[in-house]
């Protein structure tokens, strides 16, 4: 149709289009104001774009790269993904990743989901650029580490998600990992500790962090001694996720440290119909590529250096900390 559109109706067709797209006209408004009917309105407009008068273009927000993170959602069978663009600055970086999976979280959530939230310092960051949630109960999944220069506990983060929410905050006040499994034991037994992980086959939506079986990668990993820390890699443990460890094949190990720590199991993180993983930096390759092989994330918020590398392995990766 375009190519026989002569010099009047190649005009009319900018007009239309002008008026349309520029001026934000309805076709039934631009029919009327023109005295042609809305169909030919319709047809000029497709005229226009097939004469190049109409450029349509999908512009990047500056935080998200869209087309990478449509990439790395289709390779990966995500139901989810949002890759920020990667920044020098090591702070910078760390917010706009929690501003990302904040986005992302508002964009799915809805009134008769329930979020569950383990400590980590990616979920802490999450909840910090939280505007808004609909009114849903929160549930803690796991216990607090103490980390130098970080001072918000998953019983600050839970809470400051439910007021946000107006919903339900169940919370419990115990360290993530404990000396012995007698003690860890004895503190699942405590009321408000069994109250929580009972909440917790009602997650329908969580969010984590996840470390490489290393200190500079695993706060976990950094808070135990070195001859914990060997023990678990013995067993074949390359990462670990809220406290619960996996091997090369995403499989959860159980070890040790298993039995002293104060979080989910495995059964009740697979239970979890959404689990978005958060994670930054090229060297988290080596412990999500498992975690998505063994299906514990469902969708991700990652940085654009990490997901080049996911994408092309052979792009190598460098040492970044959780």
């Amino acid at each position: 149709m375009a190519e026989s559109l002569g010099p009047r109706e190649r005009a009319l067709a900018a007009a239309v289009a002008r008026r349309h797209y520029l001026a934000g006209e309805s076709k039934v408004d631009i029919a009327s104001a023109l005295g042609i009917s809305r169909f030919k309105v319709a047809r000029l407009l497709d005229a226009a774009h097939e004469l190049g008068m109409v450029r349509i273009e999908v512009v990047d927000d500056g935080l998200v790269d869209m087309e990478l993170s449509q990439c790395l959602k289709e390779t990966y069978g995500l139901h989810h993904c949002s890759v920020v663009v990667a920044s020098p600055d090591a702070g910078r970086g760390r917010g706009d990743i929690g501003r990302a999976a904040a986005d992302l979280l508002t964009e799915i959530i809805t009134p008769s989901d329930v979020l569950g939230l383990p400590w980590s310092r990616s979920v802490a960051d999450l909840i910090a650029a939280l505007t808004a949630l609909p009114p849903i109960p929160v549930v803690q999944l796991s216990g607090s580490l103490v980390v130098p220069g970080e001072t918000r506990s998953p019983v600050d983060i839970v809470t400051r998600a439910a007021r946000l929410a107006g919903g339900e905050a169940h919370v419990f006040f115990a360290p993530l990992v404990l000396d012995s499994a007698a003690s860890a034991a004895a503190m699942r037994r405590q009321q408000s500790v069994a109250d929580a992980f009972a909440q917790a086959y009602r997650v329908t939506i969580a969010a984590a962090g996840l470390g490489a079986w290393n200190p500079e990668s695993s706060t976990i990993c950094r808070a135990l001694s070195p001859d914990d820390r060997q023990a678990a890699a013995d067993t074949g443990v390359v990462g670990e996720m809220m406290g619960i460890c996996f091997d090369s094949e995403g499989r959860p190990v159980a070890t040790a440290l298993g039995e002293r720590v104060l979080t989910l199991t495995p059964e009740q993180l697979r239970a979890i119909p959404e689990v978005i993983g958060i994670a930054r930096g090229a060297a988290k390759a080596d412990v999500l590529r498992p975690a998505l092989a063994g299906r514990l994330v469902t969708s991700l918020v990652v940085d654009s250096d990490l997901a080049n590398v996911l994408l092309h392995p052979s792009s190598g990766s460098v040492s970044v900390s959780r």
